[in-house]
């Protein structure tokens, strides 16, 4: 089949050059041939140098989304059995596979296509036209690869509602892909049980890219006092459960949240010393200021209050003010983990607004360690917004 052939602006394309996966809207000079939306085009560069395949969307600031770089190649099922055994064997080298992220869009040259594998669910997430159309086809490959190694999928439940489709004039979406199932799964990570909520939980049901994260974190947590800000389900609060605190207060805005986080701690046995409160963390922290209180251990692991560069300033502000509270809340010696989950949030912006936030408030920080997203959340190197996570822990000293 003969695709539309697009040929970019002399000295345009420098990102995908130097590894990216996108070609943007203004580095196009011509294209030749019909083509519809979702399609496969070939890139020339200026010169008539074949640079690869992709999906064009004339509606997306990123017309095409690169699938190969070589001239030659077929995107048929064979290439997509290819990308997708290579993610697989990539996640059976470096993660506990029973919950994790088998898929992760650009990072897995997949651009747009998400999948997270929770026990024996799949929770899919399509976030690009030309993907979109290939959904049904990626999902039975993936799964007829698991089954080669004797795992077998009960559901699978697609979650494309997220913002990002509108982008590309999709609508959002979630549902079934095949049979209807029971969308409460139940997932073990780090020796902690969870109920996960494929179908109504934030984003896929589940933050898998903070496992590790929870893990490092446990070692600080024997016989601490803990409070866990934004506690979501209550991941990074049962962690300390389990590795001993005496007393934990997971806190979250959301009721949902919070309810699914009660009963994942019932499900640990953990409920009398692992406990949750619905309220917002803004408003709770100088109360809790106030009261006296002073904790081992903080955890801040805020949603992202930046999704686009333009309000990276008042995200900024958010994290710094978050942060100064925190650091007030944990005692002299005590130890603050604390992430930004944004990639506009650069690694730069982030640690230069915690050194901030410490100096306002006349601490002093000592790095424990600093980590990123999981490694089933692979960053790509020239990809920016493959690396979204920066999680640092630090000791918190008073200046005496």
């Amino acid at each position: 089949m003969e695709h539309a052939s697009v040929t970019l602006k002399k000295g345009e394309g420098r990102a995908f050059k130097a590894g990216g996966p996108w070609i943007y809207d203004n580095e196009i000079a011509s294209i030749l041939g019909s083509f519809q939306d979702g399609d496969l085009v070939t890139v020339h560069d200026f010169d008539g140098y074949c640079l690869g395949r992709g999906f064009i969307n004339s509606h997306s600031k990123i017309r095409i989304r690169m699938m190969t770089r070589k001239k030659d190649q077929e995107i048929d099922e064979a290439f997509l059995r290819m990308r997708l055994k290579n993610a697989w064997e990539y996640r059976k080298r470096t993660v506990d596979t029973d919950s994790c992220r088998l898929v992760f869009g650009e990072a897995d040259f997949l651009p747009g296509f998400v999948v997270d594998k929770f026990s024996d669910v799949l929770a899919v997430q399509s976030l690009a036209l030309g993907i979109d159309r290939m959904k049904e086809t990626l999902v039975r490959i993936l799964k007829e690869i698991l089954a080669e190694d004797g795992i077998f999928i009960r559901g699978v439940y697609e979650r494309s509602d997220a913002k990002e489709r509108e982008k590309e004039g999709l609508e959002r979406h979630k549902g079934f892909l095949g049979e209807a199932f029971d969308t409460q799964v139940e997932i073990r990570e780090n020796g902690v049980r969870y109920l996960v909520d494929v179908k109504d939980g934030q984003k896929t049901g589940f933050f898998l890219d903070q496992k590790y994260n929870r893990l490092a974190l446990q070692k600080l947590c024997r016989d601490a006092r803990v409070l866990d800000c934004f506690t979501h389900t209550g991941s990074f609060a049962l962690n300390a459960g389990l590795a001993g605190a005496r007393e934990v207060l997971g806190v979250d805005a959301s009721e949902q949240g919070v309810e699914q986080a009660r009963k994942n701690a019932e499900l640990n046995h953990m409920e009398d010393r692992v406990q949750f409160l619905c309220a917002d963390v803004f408003d709770l922290l100088p109360e809790l200021e106030k009261k006296g209180e002073r904790y081992d251990v903080v955890v801040l692991d805020p949603p992202a209050f930046t999704k686009s560069r333009s309000s990276v300033k008042n995200a900024v502000k958010g994290y710094r003010e978050i942060n100064m509270r925190g650091m007030k809340l944990v005692r002299d010696g005590g130890f603050l983990a604390t992430c930004s989950c944004s990639h506009f949030m650069t690694y730069e912006l982030f640690t230069k607004t915690l050194h901030q936030a410490a100096g306002s408030v006349h601490k002093r920080l000592r790095q424990v360690e600093y980590r990123t997203q999981a490694p089933d959340h692979p960053i790509l190197w020239a990809a920016d917004e493959s690396y979204y996570l920066k999680f640092y822990i630090f000791q918190v000293c008073e200046e005496k």
